[in-house]
C-alpha cells in the first residue's frame, strides 16, 4: 500500500470511511454518531485487517486508533498514507506518540474526549485535505517546533509569508481561518500553500505537518 493514486478530496455526497479500532462496541457507537455526511465502507479490529480493508475499498478517509493489535495506527499510517487520508483517533496525549504519528504522515491527531459534533467537524475537514489536531495536542506540535533546529536549510527557500503559512496550516487552522489572521483572501492561502508545497518539493497538503516537524520552524 506505499503506492497508489494520491487521496483527493471526496466528489460530491458522504465522506467514505474506514474505521479501525479493536473494540467492536466504540466501531459501534462511531458508525452511528457520524450522521449523513459519512458512508462507513469497511472496518477493521487490528493494523493489518486496516491495511488490508483500505486497499480494498479506497476509502476517503481513515479513523484508526494509535493501539491495536498488529503494529497500531502507526503501521497503518506507513502502509496507507500515500493512497488515504488518515486520522488518528485514540485516548493518548503523549508527545511521542502525536509525533509518531504525524512523520508517519497522519493527517491528524485526535483525543477520544473530543465531542461528536467536533470530531464530525475535523473529520469532514480532514477528508477535504486540512490537518485536524485537539486543541491540546496543538500546542505540542508547536513545542516540537521550537526544539528543533531554526536554520535547517531545507526551509530557506520560504519566504516569511509562506512560513506563516505553514505554521497556521500545522496548527490544523481552515484556510479561512488563515486568511482571517494573516488580513489575505482564501484563494491567496491556498495560492501559498501551492507555493510551498513545489519549493519543499512536497505532493500533498498534510505533507507540510510531517515536514515542519522533521525540520522545525521559528
Amino acid at each position: 500500500m506505499s503506492s497508489g493514486p494520491e487521496p483527493t478530496a471526496p466528489a460530491l455526497g458522504p465522506v467514505r470511511i474506514v474505521i479501525a479500532d479493536d473494540h467492536p462496541i466504540w466501531r459501534s457507537g462511531i458508525r452511528a454518531d457520524l450522521g449523513d455526511n459519512f458512508v462507513v465502507v469497511g472496518e477493521a479490529g487490528d493494523a493489518e485487517e486496516a491495511i488490508r480493508v483500505i486497499g480494498e475499498t479506497r476509502p476517503d478517509l481513515v479513523l484508526s486508533d494509535l493501539n491495536m493489535p498488529g503494529g497500531g495506527g502507526v503501521a497503518v499510517v506507513r502502509a496507507c498514507a500515500k493512497s488515504a487520508r488518515i486520522v488518528v483517533l485514540t485516548v493518548s496525549e503523549a508527545e511521542r506518540d502525536l509525533l509518531d504519528a504525524v512523520a508517519a504522515g497522519a493527517i491528524g491527531y485526535l483525543v477520544k474526549s473530543t465531542a461528536m459534533e467536533d470530531l464530525r467537524n475535523a473529520l469532514w475537514r480532514a477528508a477535504h485535505g486540512e490537518p485536524v489536531f485537539s486543541p491540546s495536542l496543538a500546542a505540542l506540535v508547536l513545542g516540537e517546533f521550537r526544539r528543533l533546529s531554526r536554520d535547517s536549510t531545507p526551509t530557506a527557500p520560504l519566504s516569511d509569508r509562506e512560513r506563516e503559512v505553514l505554521q497556521l496550516v500545522a496548527r490544523g487552522h481552515k484556510y479561512r481561518e488563515i486568511s482571517a489572521e494573516l488580513h489575505i483572501a482564501e484563494k491567496t492561502v491556498e495560492n501559498h500553500v501551492r507555493n510551498i508545497l513545489g519549493k519543499l518539493h512536497l505532493n500533498r497538503r498534510e505533507e507540510l505537518i510531517r515536514f515542519a516537524v522533521e525540520h522545525g520552524l521559528d
